[in-house]
């Protein structure tokens, strides 16, 4: 039954050619909402602050922001960690520029637990990879977020994730295909182990590489579930970017 349910999930997701494609689920027992984006097709950003340098931290002031230039968010969702002003812990590259080195040690909390990942846009494409090889690729990437820890690399789960782990939060993160055409972005509705939710990405999904966003702060706008969750101000905050209807 698993087996059946998995290759359902992954062939649902799989076939739906459109440049987003949003929907709730469950899988061994935990609800998810996935939302899958056609990443050669999409115009998919990250945002932190705004045009005055104040930090965006909202859904609603993101897409007050585009509306002004005749565009609209279709999907968004926080997007890595963030100090107390709202500022990313690791690497962050905003319209090719970078406001964040790339943090490549170790250090405490679950962004500190190698190895973590980056998160990189590029013109029809985007791709998860671990920090290291990011480093030693180089990509030049338009967009890119650090976080941590990676839940799935090369198609192996990060080798410090229990099964009979206790730690559980709703948690979110994305994932991607190897050749980057393909992004997955998942929030628990209920609160999951890292084991369970890199399960979701790596045996329901069928996909090699995936990284960890956040915890109980994670956040989903995605209006065709009438989905807009509030709350209080974010960091990176990563969003397929669409032309607001005439």
């Amino acid at each position: 039954m698993r087996r059946l349910v998995l290759i359902l999930l992954a062939a649902s997701l799989a076939t739906g050619a459109t440049a987003q494609d949003c929907r709730d689920t469950e899988f061994d027992g935990n609800r998810y909402t996935l939302c899958q984006i056609d990443t050669s097709r999409a115009d998919l950003r990250l945002f932190l602050n705004g045009p005055d340098g104040n930090t965006l931290g909202q859904f609603r002031s993101v897409d007050t922001m585009l509306a002004a230039r005749g565009l609209k968010l279709a999907f968004a969702m926080n997007a890595g960690m963030y100090h107390a002003n709202r500022a990313p812990v690791g690497h962050y590259v905003e319209n090719g520029t970078e406001v964040m080195r790339v943090v490549p040690n170790k250090g405490p909390g679950n962004f500190g637990m190698l190895p973590n990942g980056v998160f990189c846009i590029r013109p029809n494409r985007a791709d998860v990879i671990e920090t290291l090889a990011y480093i030693k690729r180089a990509p030049d990437c338009t967009y890119a977020t650090q976080s941590g820890p990676m839940l799935v690399i090369d198609g192996a789960l990060h080798p410090r994730f229990l099964a009979n782990s206790t730690s559980r939060y709703i948690r979110n993160g994305v994932a991607t295909n190897t050749d980057g055409t393909r992004a997955v972005f998942a929030i628990s509705h209920n609160v999951v182990t890292f084991h369970d939710f890199a399960s979701l990405f790596r045996d329901a999904l069928g996909l090699p590489n995936a990284l960890y966003f956040d915890g109980n702060i994670s956040r989903l706008y995605a209006p065709a579930l009438a989905r807009h969750d509030a709350g209080f101000n974010m960091g990176p905050i990563v969003g397929l970017v669409v032309p607001k209807p005439q």
